[in-house]
C-alpha cells in the first residue's frame, strides 16, 4: 500500500516516483534501489483491467436503465475511460512496483543511456 501512495515501498517515507511514472533512482530516507525494479509491461496491464471493470459495469448499468442515443454514451464514456486510466496508472505502478520489491524481483539499474 506504500507504493500506491507514492511512497516507498520499503520505508514509507522517501517519495517513489520522479515524475509521473519515473521511479527515483533511490530512496532519500532509505536507500532502497527503486530505479533497479523494472515493472515494464505490468502496470498498464492492471490498469487497462481494472479501469475496464469499471468502465463496462457502468455502460452495461447505464443501457439497461436508460435509452441514451449511442453518441453521448460515447461522448460521456470515451473521456471517462481516459481519465480512470490516467489516475489509476501511477498507484498501480507503485504497488507493482512494492510487490516487486517483495518478492525480491530487482533487476539490474539502467540509466538514460540504456547501459
Amino acid at each position: 500500500m506504500r507504493g500506491a501512495a507514492a511512497r516507498c515501498p520499503v520505508c514509507g517515507e522517501g517519495r517513489l516516483h520522479a515524475g509521473y511514472l519515473r521511479l527515483v533512482c533511490r530512496c532519500s530516507a532509505c536507500g532502497a534501489p527503486l530505479a533497479a525494479v523494472r515493472a515494464d509491461d505490468a502496470p498498464p496491464y492492471f490498469t487497462i483491467l481494472i479501469t475496464a471493470h469499471i468502465i463496462i459495469a457502468l455502460v452495461v448499468l447505464t443501457t439497461h436503465d436508460s435509452t441514451l442515443p449511442i453518441w453521448s454514451m460515447i461522448a460521456a464514456f470515451v473521456p471517462l475511460t481516459l481519465v480512470v486510466a490516467m489516475l489509476l496508472l501511477r498507484p498501480v505502478k507503485g504497488a507493482t512496483v512494492g510487490v516487486m520489491l517483495k518478492l525480491g524481483l530487482i533487476g539490474e539499474h539502467r540509466d538514460d543511456n540504456g547501459t
